[in-house]
C-alpha cells in the first residue's frame, strides 16, 4: 500500500487531471491525501466532485507547499509515500514502477523515475540525465550529487516516493523556504539514504513558465538553502565532498542565472563568486559573469540568445 500526498493551492484548472492520473494507475492499492492549502479558487469544488473512498481531503490556512506536504506525510497511513503536485500528472505505470523498485532494491529508502517536461503549448521534452552510463538505467545511484550537479534534478517532487521513516528523520520539508525547498530535502535524504532509480519516464512536469527567459520567481534572501548546504558539506566524509561541492556550485549558478534574467548585476556577481568557490572550472558560471559585465542593451540581447540556445539544446537532446 502506498500513500499519495498532493498539496493543493489554486489549481482548479489542473487538479482534476492530476487526480485522474492517480485514480487510473495500473495498481489500485493506495490512499490519496489532498492537502488544501487555503485555496481561494474553485479547486476544492473540483476535488469534492470526484467521489472515491480512497481520497482524503485535509484543510489548512495557506502556509506554503512545504507545510502542506508535511501535513500530508504525517497523516499518511502507509510506510511508502509518493508525492504528486496538483498541476502535474503520472503515467499509468508510475506506482507500479515505484513498487517494483522498492521490492527489487529493498535496502533503499528513496525511489524515483525519470520524467518529461510539458511546455505551455503542449510540447513534450525529455528531462536531461548525465553521469549515468549506459542508458536506459535502473539501479542504485552510486553518487547522486555528481549526477545532480550536471543534470536536470534526478529527484523531482512529482516523480518520487520515500519511506516515511526516512522523511521523518530529515525533518520533512523545510517550512518558510519558497525556492529550493525540494532540492534541499533531496540533499538531506541523499546524504543519509540510498536511492533506487529508473531512467524510464513515468511522470509529466507541466511548466507554468518557460524553462529559459525572464524568471517567474525571485530568489529568496537570505539564502537559507545555500547556508544549509554548506553546513552539510562540513559534516561529510572527505570522499563525498567533491561531488557535493559541485552540487552547491550548481545551486549558486542557478541563482546567478535568475538574477541575470532579473537584470541584477551585483547579485549575479555575488552568486558567481559563490559558485566558483565550489566549482572553479565550470564554464557556464563564467559565461554568466561575462554577460553581466556587458552594457544593459547588449546584456539583454545576449541573455536572450543564451536562453534560446538552452531551449534548442533541450530540443536536440529530447
Amino acid at each position: 500500500m502506498i500513500s499519495v500526498v498532493m498539496p493543493l493551492y489554486n489549481n482548479e484548472k489542473e487538479v482534476q487531471r492530476a487526480i485522474a492520473s492517480v485514480l487510473f494507475q495500473s495498481i489500485q492499492q493506495f490512499e490519496l491525501i489532498i492537502v488544501n492549502d487555503g485555496s481561494t479558487d474553485n479547486s476544492l469544488y473540483v476535488v469534492q466532485s470526484l467521489r472515491d473512498e480512497r481520497i482524503t481531503v485535509i484543510h489548512q490556512k495557506n502556509q506554503g507547499v512545504s507545510a502542506a506536504r508535511n501535513i500530508g506525510i504525517r497523516a499518511a497511513k502507509y510506510g511508502l509515500i509518493a508525492l504528486l503536485d496538483a498541476d502535474d500528472e503520472w503515467k499509468p505505470d508510475f506506482l507500479k514502477t515505484i513498487v517494483a523498485l522498492s521490492e527489487e532494491f529493498s535496502e533503499c529508502s528513496i525511489f524515483a523515475t525519470g520524467y518529461y517536461y510539458m511546455d505551455q503549448n503542449g510540447s513534450q521534452r525529455n528531462s536531461i540525465l548525465r553521469g549515468i552510463s549506459p542508458l536506459p538505467f535502473k539501479g542504485v545511484l552510486s553518487d547522486y550529487f555528481s549526477i545532480a550537479a550536471q543534470s536536470d534534478p534526478p529527484l523531482w517532487s512529482s516523480a518520487i516516493a520515500v519511506r516515511k521513516p526516512a522523511f521523518e528523520s530529515v525533518g520533512l520539508f523545510p517550512v518558510g523556504i519558497t525556492i529550493g525547498e525540494d532540492l534541499l530535502t533531496w540533499a538531506r535524504l541523499a546524504v543519509k539514504y540510498s536511492i533506487a532509480y529508473t531512467s524510464e519516464r513515468h511522470a509529466i512536469f507541466h511548466l507554468k513558465a518557460p524553462l529559459a527567459g525572464t524568471p517567474s520567481r525571485i530568489p529568496q534572501e537570505p539564502d537559507r538553502v545555500g547556508t544549509e548546504l554548506v553546513e552539510m558539506l562540513h559534516s561529510l566524509p572527505v570522499d563525498k565532498k567533491e561531488s557535493f561541492e559541485r552540487y552547491i556550485a550548481l545551486w549558486h549558478r542557478m541563482r546567478a542565472a535568475m538574477y541575470l534574467g532579473l537584470h541584477d548585476r551585483s547579485k549575479t556577481f555575488r552568486e558567481v563568486r559563490h559558485s566558483v568557490r565550489y566549482d572553479p572550472v565550470n564554464i557556464k558560471t563564467y559565461a554568466y559573469a561575462a554577460i553581466a559585465s556587458l552594457p544593459n542593451g547588449i546584456r539583454t540581447k545576449l541573455y536572450d540568445v543564451f536562453s534560446y540556445l538552452k531551449i534548442q539544446q533541450r530540443k536536440t537532446i529530447a
